[in-house]
């Protein structure tokens, strides 16, 4: 995955992210206050703004750098600073690194999990992005291959979908108590959406 490929995979999220919009603005109306995906469509829009702009930028740690500082400026909610947190650690290994290897790729995974993980304090159970984020990165350490996309998509899914029978621990929806059950947590969904479309822009460089 050369540089212009990695641009090309988060101008993909940001798609994602417009096209699920509606669904992630529904899953928060049952846990908050209904402005998941309005909020992440904001912050992914600005992301692709930016990501144009570094059209001659080839290292991928500069890009995830200003990725991450354009999603946490675009962005004033709790979310903004996990995101940039994630990119920023993700980037950290791959100073000078123009084109990314499946072994790459896992190590940029996990260390974005971690990041999310780390900055925003929440573990899994507690019914938020780590629970689709913290199994994914844990398959990824466990797996001898270079990167295992449908294993760690799957262990992804999973995760997402146990949000559904969660609590809520964190964040306004833990006041909801039983009542937080029996929806999939919004950060959990658009976290998936987002490495499944991740995925699927490697898939297709696959084929060419």
């Amino acid at each position: 995955m050369k540089a212009i490929d990695f641009k090309n995979a988060l101008i993909a999220m940001q798609e994602r992210m417009v096209q699920e919009r509606d669904y992630l603005c529904e899953l928060d109306r049952q846990l908050g206050d209904g402005d998941h995906g309005v909020t992440m469509v904001i912050g992914w829009k600005a992301i692709g703004k930016q990501v144009v702009e570094l059209t001659n930028e080839t290292d991928i740690s500069v890009i995830c750098k200003e990725v991450a500082m354009t999603f946490l400026n675009a962005v004033g909610s709790s979310v903004g600073p996990l995101y940039a947190t994630g990119f920023l650690q993700a980037g950290k290994g791959l100073k000078g690194v123009e084109e990314l290897s499946l072994t790459d790729v896992k190590s940029f995974w996990i260390a974005f999990s971690e990041g999310i993980e780390y900055r925003g304090g929440a573990k899994i159970g507690d019914k938020t992005m780590v629970d689709t984020l913290a199994p994914l990165a844990a398959f990824l350490r466990d797996s001898e291959k270079d990167f295992d996309m449908d294993g760690a998509l799957a262990a992804a899914r999973e995760g997402m979908e146990l949000t559904k029978q969660m609590h809520s621990n964190v964040g306004r929806s833990s006041r909801l108590g039983d009542r937080s059950v029996g929806a999939i947590d919004p950060g959990a969904a658009s976290a998936f959406f987002l490495f499944e479309t991740f995925c699927e822009s490697i898939r297709a460089l696959e084929k060419v």
